[in-house]
């Protein structure tokens, strides 16, 4: 197979969990290669994400790793053989390839959940609220370039909009919904949007207002987006060096449980409505 250059993080997490079954196995890349009957660079570029492997050789390898999870199997099959080029490949050479991963990654995702304190979640912006945020955090941009981001993070609600959406929930701090990243005509818009879009069946928007006792998870911001099973949900969370896509097994339980706690603390989405509405009408 052709070497890539540059592997999305969807290619490298396939090469990751291949690497982590024979991890599992106690078997060396060596030891693999010469059970498979190729070179161990073909099994070291295969686990770098850096060539793609078949479904005969996946299966070849789950069976020398004594691999018993079907589903699991079969995940990664689906992963190895997909061929999609979402609408996402457009902007690759033209946006940061954070913004690419997380869009293939929502694409593929059962679910979405989000967690913020301080913004409102990219999904339910409007295109005022990413221009007026965009804008601000990187002034020094030319009006082409936040132009560009505004285009993809309105493109990336596709899948809560797509004839079959993706299930979504968002727990929103009541700071992020005060906040104004633009102007009071922007603020209020955006308010609207979140009710509108909290009407849709498949989606569950959940307020932590500013009065609630004992609440200490303000650090807690996170993208999740769920796998075909669990073992292959991912995180994503925004770092002091960027972007950063979390897939470790304990990690991700950890994850799990704080959403759910965040959940229980949260306003139940039609007592969330009702506040969103009043902090509407105060603009």
């Amino acid at each position: 197979m052709t070497t890539r250059r540059e592997p999305t993080a969807r290619q490298m997490r396939l090469a990751v969990e291949l690497r982590r079954l024979r991890s599992a196995a106690g078997l060396a890349a060596r030891e693999t290669a010469a059970l498979l009957g190729v070179s161990h660079v073909q099994i070291s570029h295969i686990e770098s994400g850096l060539t793609g492997v078949s479904e005969e050789r996946l299966r070849q390898l789950a069976a020398n790793y004594a691999c018993s999870d079907e589903k699991l199997i079969h995940a990664l099959v689906a992963m190895a053989t997909d061929r999609t080029r979402g609408w996402w490949e457009e902007y690759r050479g033209r946006l940061p390839t954070a913004y690419l991963d997380l869009s293939e990654l929502e694409h593929h995702a059962s679910y979405r959940w989000d967690v913020d304190f301080l913004h409102i979640p990219g999904l339910l912006q409007t295109d005022d609220y990413a221009r007026a945020l965009f804008s601000y955090v990187n002034p020094e941009f030319p009006e082409a370039e936040v132009e560009l981001r505004v285009e993809h993070r309105m493109k990336r609600r596709a899948i809560i909009e797509r004839p079959r959406p993706v299930p979504y929930e968002a727990v929103i701090h009541e700071a992020a919904l005060r906040i104004r990243v633009g102007d009071r005509a922007a603020a209020r818009a955006q308010l609207a949007s979140v009710l509108e879009l909290s009407e849709a069946d498949h989606i569950a928007v959940r307020v932590i207002p500013f009065d609630l006792d004992g609440f200490a998870g303000a650090g807690s911001a996170m993208v999740y987006a769920g796998g075909p099973i669990p073992k292959l949900d991912t995180v994503v969370r925004d770092g002091p060096h960027g972007t950063v896509f979390i897939d470790a097994e304990a990690q991700l339980g950890r994850f799990r449980t704080l959403f759910r706690r965040l959940e229980a603390a949260s306003l139940e989405p039609e007592r969330s409505r009702d506040f969103i509405h009043r902090l509407a009408k105060e603009l």
